[in-house]
């Protein structure tokens, strides 16, 4: 074997390795970093390949951060905190409709924000809710991982709530629109169909009742709630008019993602200046500056998403791309079917072995080097991004965004094990895969063959 071979195996399996187990709470940007300067060290990686690699991670890096940013000043006014209380009080008592909001809520700020961010916003608030209502942990476990399942699998419908399609997209050029036009139908109902697998399959652990929440809504100024990530009760006050002017910047922003990037204008600057937009609403509304911003921005993405890149191009230079495109091209190139469920199921794979990130890279790179007609290269494509959003959860390490819920989950001293979480998703993720790959399949050859 090739020197180069074994160092860039060597290297970037050692790297997935410390980037998942992440020893003494490392950032997972230390690893990838360590493993991207061996890479370009030994030549693996030219240094005339760093500007090209700039140019495909710095726009989707931008428009994630600028997301977390607008999530960093919604926290900052309490929005999540009032969701908190709100779907429990919306409930009325029942276990069942504070499943569906909590499931609803999950999606949404995927939707709104990206996957991670998403989780890192709505698992405080289960836990806070399921502690509040002191539900049993047979009782949690449903809340707590259908939320995760539901909210990593919503960054699938529209390419800017991952960074990994986000990316994958810049590779491929396929517009946003097109994305969502191409894609949104069939990962939609791949993941009503995981929404109903979990409800029935959770359905005798989800309690009927709940107990009634001992607290008031005094007035339109004043609520009461405890930060999700705290049991402490207060008193604090809601500016319902910066509320309402938040939330219409927030949506907005969504919306001009799609509004406005047909007209050349790319992504991340409207992200960026949807962002602006609120952190100036902040201020003069309430005279607070850039300090939980600059705190709690992750910066590091930047470095994160490039060093992952470099990985990547590393094993396609070594030969892993050839690899994949002399095994597969033949079956994907001729055939839509194919194309779909051997991407698809492939990206699955790698993605529970390897985790997503360096998945749909490599399937990306792979798929462009086919020489496919544009409709396969699309539908392959796409098939990659399904199985590296919605098969990646078959396993806690597919994901980035599962392996932030069970860090966030053991923080708050609640036990989820591999096999708990495994006994949920062995059952219901495959199912929901095969489903949106053969919806690709259908929407695609009914709709543009």
């Amino acid at each position: 074997m090739d020197s180069s071979i074994t160092i860039m195996l060597v290297v970037f399996i050692l790297t997935i390795i410390f980037m998942l187990w992440r020893p003494f709470g490392i950032n997972e940007t230390i690893p990838t970093t360590i493993g991207a300067v061996i890479v370009l060290m030994t030549g693996i990686v030219s240094w005339n390949d760093v500007l090209g690699i700039l140019g495909i991670v710095s726009g989707p890096s931008l428009t994630i951060l600028s997301t977390i940013m607008m999530s960093i000043v919604l926290e900052s006014i309490g929005f999540f905190r009032w969701i908190a209380y709100n779907i429990v009080i919306k409930s009325k008592e029942s276990g069942i409709r504070l499943y569906v909001y909590i499931i609803l809520l999950c999606f949404l700020m995927t939707m709104l924000f990206n996957n991670d961010g998403s989780i890192l916003i709505t698992t405080p608030i289960i836990i806070h809710i399921v502690k509040l209502l002191r539900f049993k942990p047979h009782q949690a476990l449903p809340y707590l991982i259908s939320g995760a399942l539901i909210a990593t699998a919503a960054s699938a419908p529209i390419a800017v709530s991952n960074i990994s399609n986000l990316i994958a997209l810049e590779i491929v050029g396929l517009s946003l629109n097109s994305y969502v036009e191409m894609v949104f139908i069939p990962s939609m109902i791949g993941i009503i169909t995981i929404t109903f697998l979990l409800y029935f399959y959770f359905k005798r652990s989800i309690p009927k009742r709940t107990k009634a929440l001992p607290i008031n809504v005094n007035t339109n100024e004043q609520l009461l709630y405890s930060h999700p990530l705290d049991i402490r009760t207060d008193y604090v006050t809601i500016d319902w008019k910066m509320f309402r002017i938040c939330l219409i910047i927030v949506v907005a922003t969504r919306a001009s993602f799609f509004a406005l990037s047909p007209l050349g204008i790319p992504i991340e600057w409207i992200g960026l200046f949807g962002a602006a937009i609120l952190i100036t609403v902040r201020w003069l509304r309430m005279r607070t500056g850039l300090t939980d911003i600059i705190k709690n921005s992750p910066w590091y993405i930047f470095l994160f998403a490039f060093n992952m890149y470099v990985l990547v191009y590393g094993l396609k230079n070594v030969g892993l791309n050839d690899i994949i495109i002399k095994t597969f091209k033949t079956s994907v190139e001729h055939d839509i079917l194919n194309a779909a469920m051997i991407m698809g199921l492939l990206s699955t794979f790698l993605s529970n072995v390897f985790n997503n990130l360096p998945t749909v890279m490599i399937g990306t790179l792979s798929i462009m080097e086919m020489g496919l007609d544009p409709l396969y290269l699309q539908v392959a494509y796409l098939a990659n991004v399904i199985g590296s959003d919605i098969g990646a959860l078959l396993t806690p390490i597919g994901t980035l965004a599962t392996l932030i819920w069970m860090f966030i989950l053991k923080r708050h001293g609640i036990l989820i094990t591999w096999g708990n979480y495994l006994k949920v998703t062995i059952l219901v993720v495959p199912i929901g895969l095969i489903v949106s790959l053969f919806s690709l399949y259908l929407w695609v050859a009914l709709i543009f063959e």
